[in-house]
């Protein structure tokens, strides 16, 4: 699996599980709802790890924390 695609597959759960909007979501964590629709569409080739970052302030939540998932155990490169 590419990053982008674990990367939106892993925002959308965090917002089902908290029941918020991607809207919502980026609103919480002080970036543009263009920059958290993209992520999830999966638009951004290689998403910026600043952008994670700021996800997961916005959420509470260590980056270890956003990446202990198995969906991120198989990562193919993209270079």
């Amino acid at each position: 699996m590419r990053l982008k695609r674990a990367i939106a597959i892993k925002l959308k759960k965090i917002c089902n599980e908290r029941n918020i909007t991607p809207n919502k979501l980026a609103s919480i964590c002080f970036l543009t709802q263009s920059t958290v629709q993209n992520l999830i569409t999966e638009k951004y080739n290689n998403p910026k790890l600043l952008t994670i970052i700021r996800i997961c302030e916005g959420l509470n939540i260590q980056v270890k924390e956003f990446f202990d998932d198995d969906i991120f155990n198989n990562i193919e490169r993209e270079d």
